[in-house]
């Protein structure tokens, strides 16, 4: 698909850099009106990168690497940048990374939002960015071999699992803020129960934490490697929805985006509609969710069972326009394989005002009891230069005065169509958080009204196209807890040769140990549990003391009945 010269939404922002780094640029290539991908010379990048970061206003959406040995004999690198100023589109900034030397220069130092990216090029590529602050291993658990690269094209097998070189966990937890603390932590209890564990580690001073730090991706599932290897462009459709238990719709939506917009597929009217309705029901039973918890974790279960009491009804309305309360299998390349009946739409609309009278009382309930203010206001502040240095997305960046919201910023889906308004406020805490999850509660509401009432005329599904290989593009979405970004780069085998999922918590976990500083061991369940974060649970805490040079391990279920009750310290 051949973009016009006429028809390119942010060419400024390319004729910039190119004014500022004559030299830098070495190709440019537009997937979409909107879509460009910049390749760069190495010893450019991070200057380039910095001037799109920091001076174009540009923020990092997602950091991956692609194994290009077979198309061009080199690795690639790419860094996906949102820009949000007067003109709204996607810069994407890929380099050239030599297969022998294997190396390229980091950007994490001067913008900090890469530094996961950086580190999962490492573990699953094997490529080094020279610079990069934190060479920990991120994805890779400590027994994994050095040499062995996941997703490299001439990987093993990934059903196969490597022989383990060592039997103990390894990985340094750090305290920024003093001494680097390297203990060993034991590997258990990971229980069969426990999807996906965590491990968090609180440096403490008495109650107050002075810093944290944290491991996750126990539990790795290959998603990306399986969709690679084993699946059809339309099976991995139905693999994404699989991703999230709770907003799996949203990455269905985001990766089908990414190869019709690869191919140049358009999506009709009815089915965009559609899509954007299924969306803001998962934004629906998700924000309750969060509130629901979010009460829970201040000891006020009342509220946290009113909420699921009213969230069933959401579940209801999933299942009346579905047929299924969660895993819709509704998406493929082109559109959706299932209409909405118009007895189904008047018995949504019908649920949706049903929802709308029953959450206003439930919210004034929420927002008058005292306990709910004094345990949220000023708790877990997240700076907005924190937000802004780590690309932070969704109701967590809003809540710090940032208009981010992917609905608006960029166009997919119908939302064009739609009744909404970017929710902000500017307190930066926990209480901000849950009280813009409110507010876009009623938008969604909204929305899907509307959509319902307002569902155009017109086929599903486009078809009849045929997959040419090397296409690549971004598609994205605007999920309960931030933007989710997919990028494919279709094969020659009727498979992808790249897929690249970015879930939203991925975008929010590094600014976390911010935002936990200077807060009470007994807040930091409701600080972790205001970023909704996509895990299952976190399987164990380990409090540090520095000044007594003591740690104890506790479970986190443990911490979580201290922030409820305040009785019972874990640390006496």
């Amino acid at each position: 698909m051949t973009i016009a010269i006429s028809d390119r939404i942010g060419c400024d922002y390319i004729q910039q850099l190119r004014s500022q780094l004559p030299h830098a640029i070495i190709d440019e290539q537009w997937q979409t009106a909107d879509q460009a991908t910049l390749t760069v010379k190495p010893t450019s990048l991070v200057a380039l990168t910095s001037l799109i970061f920091h001076k174009q206003g540009g923020w990092l959406s997602v950091s991956f690497a692609n194994d290009e040995r077979s198309l061009n004999g080199h690795f690639a690198v790419y860094h996906v940048f949102s820009m949000e100023g007067d003109t709204k589109s996607w810069i994407t900034v890929r380099v050239l990374v030599n297969a022998i030397e294997q190396e390229y220069p980091s950007i994490t130092p001067t913008i900090p939002a890469a530094v996961w990216g950086e580190r999962e090029i490492r573990d699953m590529y094997g490529l080094r960015a020279v610079g990069l602050p934190d060479e920990r291993r991120l994805v890779l658990p400590d027994d994994w071999p050095e040499d062995i690269h996941p997703l490299r094209k001439d990987a093993m097998d990934y059903r196969q699992r490597p022989m383990p070189t060592t039997d103990t966990e390894t990985y340094p937890f750090v305290n920024e803020l003093g001494n680097e603390v390297n203990r060993i932590v034991p590997v258990g209890p990971l229980h069969i129960t426990s999807d996906e564990p965590g491990h968090f580690r609180l440096f403490v001073d008495g109650e107050d934490i002075i810093d944290a730090d944290y491991r996750l991706f126990y539990v790795h599932r290959g998603m990306e490697k399986l969709a690679e290897t084993r699946m059809g462009y339309n099976e991995v459709a139905f693999l994404t929805d699989r991703v999230c238990g709770i907003c799996g719709f949203t990455h269905s939506v985001a990766y089908t985006t990414s190869v019709e917009n690869a191919m140049g597929i358009k999506v009709p009217e009815r089915a965009k509609m559609i899509r954007a309705v299924l969306l803001e029901v998962e934004r629906l039973h998700s924000h309750i969710l969060n509130i629901g918890l979010s009460s829970h974790f201040t000891g006020f279960d009342t509220g946290f069972m009113q909420f699921f009491r009213v969230r069933e009804k959401s579940m209801t309305l999933a299942e009346l326009l579905t047929g299924a309360r969660k895993t819709y299998g509704l998406n493929l390349i082109g559109g959706v394989r299932r209409d909405i009946f118009k007895e189904d739409r008047i018995k949504g609309a019908q649920l949706v005002r049903e929802l709308r009278d029953e959450l206003k009382p439930l919210v004034a309930m929420l927002l008058d009891t005292a306990n709910i203010t004094s345990r949220l206001v000023g708790i877990g502040r997240l700076d907005p230069q924190i937000a802004r240095d780590f690309s932070c997305v969704g109701p967590m960046v809003r809540a710090s005065g940032f208009k981010r919201d992917v609905r608006r910023v960029h166009d997919f889906a119908a939302y064009r169509e739609l009744p909404m308004e970017i929710q902000t406020l500017a307190g930066c805490d926990v209480q901000s958080r849950v009280l813009v999850r409110i507010h876009e509660l009623y938008d969604s509401l909204d929305m899907i009204e509307f959509g319902l009432e307002h569902l155009p005329e017109g086929p599903l599904l486009t078809e009849g196209f045929t997959y040419q290989p090397g296409k690549f593009a971004l598609g994205f979405t605007e999920a309960p807890r931030g933007e989710n970004v997919h990028w494919s780069m279709t094969g020659d085998n009727q498979k992808l040769f790249r897929w690249r999922c970015r879930a939203a918590t991925y975008a929010n976990w590094p600014a976390l140990r911010y935002m936990l500083r200077g807060n009470t061991v007994a807040d930091a369940p409701l600080i972790i549990g205001s970023l909704d974060p996509c895990y299952s649970c976190t399987d164990r805490v380990t409090l540090v003391d520095p000044k007594k040079g003591k740690s104890t391990v506790v479970s986190y279920k443990e911490i979580e009945r201290y922030g409820i009750d305040r009785k019972n310290s874990p640390l006496k």
